[in-house]
């Protein structure tokens, strides 16, 4: 049995580094939802929403996240969180265990 917990002196957002396993996926945590706009290559990230609630955009389509849903991103589906109440957590799944997966994705505004 391995045990990994999560308490106040935690960061914001952060993988449970007791937990990789080559059997297992990445397992990580975050307290609010950030705001940094990326797709994975290969990878499925699991979202699975344990307090609270928050407003995640995948593409173009908000999607508002209540304690209890389970969201999956597809690889190359960009996405982000926008906002989140003060109340909430998140679990993450990647699958499978990709290092090095993630790409940043500028937002850029064309203005006409």
């Amino acid at each position: 049995m391995i045990v990994a917990r999560n308490d106040a002196s935690r960061p914001a957002k952060g993988w449970y580094s007791q937990l990789i396993h080559p059997a297992l996926p990445f397992i990580g945590f975050a307290n609010r939802g950030i705001n940094e706009r990326h797709y994975h290559r290969e990878l499925y990230e699991v979202y699975l929403v344990a307090k609270g609630s928050s407003t995640i955009v995948v593409g173009d389509l908000p999607t508002t996240l209540h304690a209890g849903d389970v969201l999956v991103v597809e690889p190359g589906e960009v996405h982000t969180f926008v906002e989140n109440t003060p109340d909430y957590f998140h679990f993450v799944l990647h699958c499978p265990p990709i290092k090095d997966d993630k790409v940043d994705v500028l937002y850029v505004h064309n203005a006409a």
